[in-house]
């Protein structure tokens, strides 16, 4: 049973968020190795072992799921060098991780935010949906019901105008529009230090699993599946 993080390991992405740079990370890296990633890593199998009673095909090596600590800032304004949260994805075995729909967690100082569903699929894979759900958005809208109640609204991006090739009178316009198709929620932070993390987020990443399998379909169908990254 995953008992948590440590409060030692909140602790230290509290005091990152203050103390971002280099300088200070480099002397306490082993904090964040053994209070904030290796927990991570626990949590995540213990997240695996129970996505086999409802999605086996989303199971992930923690090596894979879990996202680097280091920040991206090639093409940002914001150039510190850590990220304040972390973070864990599982996308569909045979997908690219940012083709897929699939499931996502991240704890970070403010509070244990997840997500499921599809964000910001690549132009092929986004067309395959859009023509998945013009033909299958009865079922889909249906379906898209049952994770409300825990996870919110199905949300996303959206385009201002029709996609070219699809009528803008359709009935799923509205849905054909979008860019992105997931829920998301945040949980209390204090969840992150007890076992009751592993139920709350799996109970969560179950209701949601109709609509993601729904969302993967075309790109499985398409031929569009890669080896993952």
């Amino acid at each position: 049973m995953f008992p948590g993080f440590p409060k030692t390991g909140l602790k230290f992405l509290r005091d990152l968020a203050r103390h971002n740079d280099r300088d200070w990370f480099q002397p306490r890296k082993e904090i964040f190795d053994t209070q904030v990633k290796a927990p991570m890593v626990e949590l995540v199998e213990a997240v695996n072992a129970e996505l086999l009673g409802f999605a086996k095909d989303h199971i992930a090596d923690p090596k894979k799921a879990i996202y680097r600590i280091y920040r991206d800032t090639r093409f940002s304004a914001d150039k510190t060098p850590y990220k304040t949260h972390i973070a864990a994805v599982f996308p569909r075995r045979g997908l690219d991780r940012q083709a897929t729909a699939g499931y996502y967690f991240h704890v970070s100082t403010k509070g244990v935010g997840m997500a499921a569903g599809a964000y910001m699929p690549g132009p092929e894979q986004l067309r395959a949906i859009r023509n998945w759900l013009a033909d299958n958005h009865a079922a889909f809208l249906k379906a898209a019901k049952g994770p409300e109640k825990l996870m919110g609204k199905l949300t996303g991006s959206t385009l201002a105008r029709s996609p070219k090739g699809f009528d803008p009178a359709h009935p799923a316009a509205d849905l054909i529009r979008m860019k992105s198709w997931m829920y998301w929620t945040e949980l209390d932070l204090k969840l992150a230090e007890t076992p009751k993390i592993v139920p709350e987020l799996v109970k969560r990443f179950r209701v949601c699993a109709p609509v993601v399998e729904m969302l993967n379909a075309p790109l499985m169908k398409g031929g569009q599946s890669r080896a993952l990254l």
